[in-house]
């Protein structure tokens, strides 16, 4: 090349971008460091709509989670690039929730430069021989699906295709791309640069039509039969699935240690969130259900007949999983139970017994929900119970609540699927506030709400979070469900040690968290309204109000609701 046509030629950073953008990434979710060079002047000199959006977030775990939170009510990848190892090890709690919950991002991070001079991007600082490692790509290997290093400029296109297309393919999940700092630097030429077009996921996998006659037979037979499932899809159809299963045979699902809610409060086939109705049916179903029940209590009988439907149902990224299982279904959760469906004949006396069951555990649950919420309603501090029924209420057609140890899910009305999202089971704090920042970029104009124990807001870095809702004009509604420790922890030693010493104790080690700090002044430092609630009687105006300044004024509103100790959430 002449010396005008390698000015011109694109460095390996815009390349990675305009791959990114090809294939659906719409953000950046971004805390730079020494290595971004190249991407922001990639980012300063190229025509916006042909890169991703660039989102400054000042602290790693934030920008993951709100990656994680986009994806959850839009169904669209999004990508995330940190500073080089010390960045991606602040990822890292991030990126094993991401995988435990299977949520595609790319995550990136640049690397130190390879080189000590005689190279674009060559090192230039003592940082970047300081930051170097023998494999920083340890750091997250065993949560993602797939991980490289990129080696050279015109590897770019491809390699972003590949990421994306290998991420939304089932079962999903975060890919990693390692960048250092020469071949984003270095320029293509034309005829070398790799073609960015997109690659689409591998299709769902279809379940074996025998399986499918085998699973429906079993089901068509049973007496008390149950589905388990914990998670839906974003697009609400392995909710549609169930309810139809519902309507079509009398078969209702339940949803224990939900992640992603799937049924309304008010579907005939909704059995609430209580894993012990596993000991009572004599067949159950499986689906996407990571911890369908917890063995050691709440174990089905010995002769029931278990069948696991999944795109992995066998969950293989757990070393211990010890769930028996008569028959396990590889297929699209929706897919596999419209099949099944299908596939049964439900005979008119065994449809109306199965309905007025489900009927009657409908009656029983709604009675149940109303003691259980006047009696938290009743308490002061105010139970969680009061605290989720209220927030509930406040929900239109369009809202969202992502939860973090924050809510009692039997004590609300959900509308519909995906309405409710729960902190992933590999439990890495601090991810409800930005993953309901993400939905919030996702649905501007659409009440989002995150909810969250006191810890788990400390854990959120919530002065980043302020900060980049402010800037970004997110208007979340963030409840900080505050009750001055780590409940947790205390009902792991309730449940370990009842008549231990450190229930005994007037302070139980390691689990208070007072004095608390003024959440609420946090929150003002960045403009947001904030209020103290400690009286249940007090708590739907303040919820009023701060909705009023979300809807009116366009920022984000903060409650700190003082919450009673419970043994529920």
């Amino acid at each position: 090349m002449d010396d005008a046509s390698s000015a011109t030629a694109p460095t390996g950073a815009e390349a990675l971008l305009t791959g990114l953008k090809a294939n659906g990434i719409d953000y950046l979710f971004a805390n730079a460091g020494t290595d971004f060079p190249s991407i922001i002047e990639a980012l300063a000199g190229t025509s916006a709509p042909e890169m991703p959006t660039p989102v400054t977030v000042p602290h790693e775990t934030a920008a993951v989670g709100m990656a994680h939170g986009y994806y959850l009510v839009s169904g669209k990848p999004q990508s995330v690039m940190v500073h080089v190892n010390v960045g991606l090890a602040n990822t890292v709690m991030g990126v094993l929730n991401a995988a435990s919950d299977n949520v595609p991002i790319v995550m990136m991070s640049g690397r130190t430069p390879l080189t000590e001079s005689g190279h674009e991007g060559s090192r230039m600082t003592p940082i970047q021989y300081g930051q170097e490692m023998y494999d920083q790509t340890s750091l997250v290997r065993e949560a993602v699906k797939f991980d490289y290093e990129m080696r050279y400029p015109d590897q770019a296109g491809a390699l972003t295709s590949r990421a994306v297309s290998l991420a939304m393919s089932e079962p999903r999940g975060p890919v990693y791309l390692s960048l250092p700092r020469e071949p984003l630097a270095a320029r293509i030429a034309p005829p070398q640069a790799s073609d960015p077009s997109p690659r689409p996921a591998a299709t769902a996998p279809a379940p074996d039509p025998d399986a499918v006659q085998a699973a429906a037979r079993a089901l068509a037979g049973a007496e008390r039969p149950l589905v388990i499932c914990q998670r839906g899809d974003p697009d609400g159809r392995l909710a549609s699935a169930l309810s139809e299963l519902g309507r079509e045979h009398g078969i209702g699902t339940v949803e224990p240690f939900v992640v992603r809610n799937l049924l309304a409060h008010d579907d005939p086939a909704s059995l609430g969130y209580e894993p012990t109705l596993a000991r009572e049916a004599d067949v159950i179903v499986v689906v996407d259900s990571g911890v369908p029940w917890i063995e050691a209590t709440q174990a089905p009988a010995p002769d029931a007949t278990i069948i696991h439907i999944g795109a992995d149902p066998q969950f293989t990224r757990m070393p211990i999983r010890g769930y028996r299982s008569d028959l396990s279904l590889t297929g699209d959760p929706a897919m596999t139970i419209a099949a099944i469906s299908r596939a049964m004949t439900t005979e008119a006396p065994a449809l109306a017994n199965r309905t007025q069951r489900l009927t009657d555990r409908t009656d029983r649950r709604e009675r149940r929900r109303a003691e259980i919420v006047a009696t938290a309603r009743a308490a002061t501090p105010m139970g969680a119970e009061w605290l989720s029924h209220c927030l509930s209420d406040i929900m239109d057609e369009d809202a969202v609540i992502f939860s973090e140890l924050g809510l009692v899910p039997g004590a609300m009305r959900l509308k519909g699927p995906n309405r409710l999202f729960s902190n992933p089971h590999s439990g890495g704090l601090g991810w409800a506030l930005p993953a309901a920042m993400g939905a919030q970029l996702a649905r501007p104009g659409k009440l989002t709400i995150a909810a969250m124990g006191d810890g788990s807001y400390i854990f959120a870095n919530p002065v980043a979070c302020h900060q980049v809702a402010e800037a970004l004009g997110l208007p979340v509604l963030i409840i900080v469900k505050n009750n001055a420790m780590w409940n947790a922890v205390r009902r792991s030693i309730l449940g370990a040690y009842p008549e231990g010493a450190a229930v005994r104790a007037n302070e139980m080690p390691l689990t208070s968290l007072a004095p608390t700090p003024d959440f609420a002044a946090i929150a003002k430092a960045s403009r947001a309204f904030a209020e103290r609630v400690e009286e249940p009687e007090a708590l739907p105006a303040a919820l009023t109000r701060a909705i009023q300044a979300i809807r009116t004024e366009g920022r984000p509103a903060l409650l700190d609701v003082a919450v009673g100790i419970s043994d529920v959430n």
